[in-house]
């Protein structure tokens, strides 16, 4: 399940970044949780929408994905949030929880 919601993230960038040309996917471990960066280069999402854009039928339309998104996530206890400055780009921090996630053999979170 965690490939569709990086396509939809994707897609949502594509749909609704406007100016997108750019997509990056990074992480960072922070106290034992593994922070799964997306980003993309778009216009970004409004400081008065950051929580909303999660809310089943929030914009006419494109209701359903953000909110598929976060249920999907968070049968695993994996959050996400978007943080981040408005006309800068989108910027969604999933948080996998340090029981849910371990190295691989090639020294990346797997």
């Amino acid at each position: 399940m965690f490939e569709k919601v990086i396509y939809n993230l994707i897609d949502n960038s594509k749909r609704h970044g406007e100016t997108v040309t750019d997509i990056s996917i990074t992480y960072e471990v922070r106290s034992k949780a593994l922070f799964i960066i997306y980003r993309d280069n778009g216009r970004g999402i409004s400081r008065d929408e950051k929580d909303k854009i999660f809310q089943k039928g929030y914009r006419r339309n494109t209701g359903l994905v953000l909110f598929l998104i976060r249920e999907i996530l968070r049968i695993t206890n994996i959050t996400i949030s978007e943080n981040g400055e408005p006309g800068a780009g989108a910027r969604f921090e999933i948080q996998v929880p340090e029981h849910a996630w371990k190295y691989s053999n090639n020294g990346n979170p797997g």
